[in-house]
């Protein structure tokens, strides 16, 4: 054997070597994709039901929104309606009940404007008749 031989030997030992290392690392990241592929699968499996509670879910709150939409709508219109009943109110019952109040009001002020006077006047002649029964 000549030593072209040997290093023929040695080249073919190593390129062995080299390609037994990278068989194993081929099969590792072969299990690995295949891992992989099993864990989308299971995530795949688990999200439809997860897809259709929530659809299910959205199909409940737009019904629910739309229910809001007509109580909204409603309150709106009660409101209107409040609305007009108070400036009718105002309109027909106001301006008389505003008279009505000033007037009891002058009333209820000169009774007692009238009441103060005739109790100083019957004040003054109490005083006039006890001094005048005095003497």
């Amino acid at each position: 054997m000549s030593a072209g031989h040997i290093a023929a030997l040695i080249a073919a030992g190593a390129f062995v070597l080299l390609v037994l290392f990278l068989a194993i690392a081929l099969i590792k990241l072969g299990r690995t994709l295949d891992e992989a592929t099993i864990a989308i699968r299971k995530a795949h499996e688990n999200t439809d039901p997860i897809l259709h509670g929530a659809n299910d879910t959205i199909t409940h709150v737009n019904t629910q929104l739309e229910r809001v939409d007509g109580i909204t709508a409603n309150a709106q219109a009660v409101s209107g309606n409040v609305s007009a009943l108070s400036s009718v109110f105002t309109a027909t019952l106001g301006g008389p009940l505003v008279k009505t109040a000033a007037f009891s009001y002058g009333v209820t002020k000169a009774m007692r404007a009238r009441r103060k006077a005739k109790a100083e006047d019957n004040g003054k002649h109490a005083r006039r008749g006890r001094k005048g029964g005095r003497r």
